[in-house]
């Protein structure tokens, strides 16, 4: 019990996604569908729906008949007549419910076979792999990578009116892929790989997030879909392509290099405080001794400004990156890595 109040105090606190101003809220009926299988799914709804009302407004009838018109009376003598069996009414009610259950198993698995049916050619394969709290969309036929930072999370793109096969995977717990204007939901499980194809049909930006409790972090497990063009989508290949501005730099002479080991979402960094001379270049060498998440190295009010500063690129699972972060004055900040804010420690700085 304690740990449950503990956990919804730390839910409670922290900062939840951005609102989506454009997304209605939610209501009676799902979304509008923005893929082709989505439109499958909405097709299905009503046809359930308008059932499991007429059967809500039959049962609930009957029993506000039954209370107000046999309700007990002042001048009732004794019960009422009572019945015992009546073969219609019994082979009614259950032959009704059975073929309205069978009905809708036999559209159900219709429906589930078109919308699972893979695609013998998809167009663009992208293999998603979850982990706490982040996700890395990588397209293997481009060679390109991309892995989340921060609550906004990574960017897929895709390209409108062709087939997409989405090839999911999970390196430490059960998460689950959820855009809901896909209509659709999967989850990414350690140790096998789940699929399933989508056609976007109308371009647009559209968030998802992991639909499964993760963690602590779980609420910034959220991501963003980007549906193009063809054209636009070479030219967001591209573009994704190019080498970051501010990639691995070359230490100044003299500089000092702090060496640091991002050992696994649990255990943080290894040493987790580190000492920088104050005002002046140094280098931070990172070397990610994780094999399951990729890390990056963050300080806390490191820029100029005020605001956190954060290295790039990351540290892919068992590589090692170098950041070179602007001069800071004396005094102890914390250091962390922003695709697991949990990893956290203190960089005292003039010491």
């Amino acid at each position: 019990m304690l740990t449950t109040v503990f956990l919804a105090a730390c839910a409670a606190t922290a900062p939840a996604p951005a609102a989506q101003p454009d997304r209605p809220a939610p209501g009676l009926f799902p979304v509008a569908p923005a893929t082709q299988q989505g439109e499958l799914i909405e097709a299905l709804y009503p046809i359930v729906f308008y059932i499991a009302v007429g059967v809500f407004i039959l049962v609930e009838g009957l029993l506000l008949v039954i209370v107000f018109r046999f309700r007990h009376r002042q001048t009732d003598e004794g019960l009422p007549v009572q019945t015992h069996g009546h073969n219609l009414l019994e082979v009614l009610w259950t032959a009704i419910p059975a073929l309205i259950v069978t009905g809708l198993f036999v559209l159900t698995v219709d429906r589930l076979g078109e919308i699972e049916r893979l695609d013998a050619a998809p167009a663009v394969t992208i293999e998603v792999t979850g982990f706490q709290w982040q996700w890395t969309f990588k397209y293997p036929e481009e060679d390109l990578s991309l892995t989340g930072v921060g609550a906004d999370g990574p960017v897929m793109g895709l390209p409108i009116n062709e087939t997409v096969r989405i090839k999911l995977q999970a390196s430490d717990v059960i998460h689950s892929f959820y855009v809901p204007e896909f209509l659709y939901k999967k989850d990414a499980v350690p140790g096998r790989t789940n699929e399933f194809d989508v056609v976007v049909k109308q371009p647009g930006t559209y968030t998802g997030q992991c639909a499964e409790f993760c963690g602590l972090s779980h609420y910034q497990m959220a991501f963003t879909v980007q549906a193009m063009e063809r054209p636009d989508y070479e030219a967001w290949l591209a573009e994704q392509k190019q080498p970051a501005a501010t990639g691995a730099p070359s230490a100044p002479p003299g500089a000092p290099v702090i060496e640091v080991t991002s050992v696994s979402v649990t255990a943080g960094f290894d040493p987790d405080e580190l000492s920088a001379p104050a005002d002046m270049p140094w280098i931070v060498h990172l070397t990610n001794s994780d094999t399951a998440a990729p890390h990056d190295f963050a300080i806390r009010g490191g820029n100029p400004d005020g605001t956190d500063w954060q290295g790039d690129p990351d540290a892919q699972a068992g590589q090692e990156a170098t950041y070179q972060p602007p001069p800071l004055g004396a005094g102890d900040y914390e250091f962390y890595c922003s695709i697991h804010p949990n990893m956290t420690g203190t960089l005292h700085v003039g010491r």
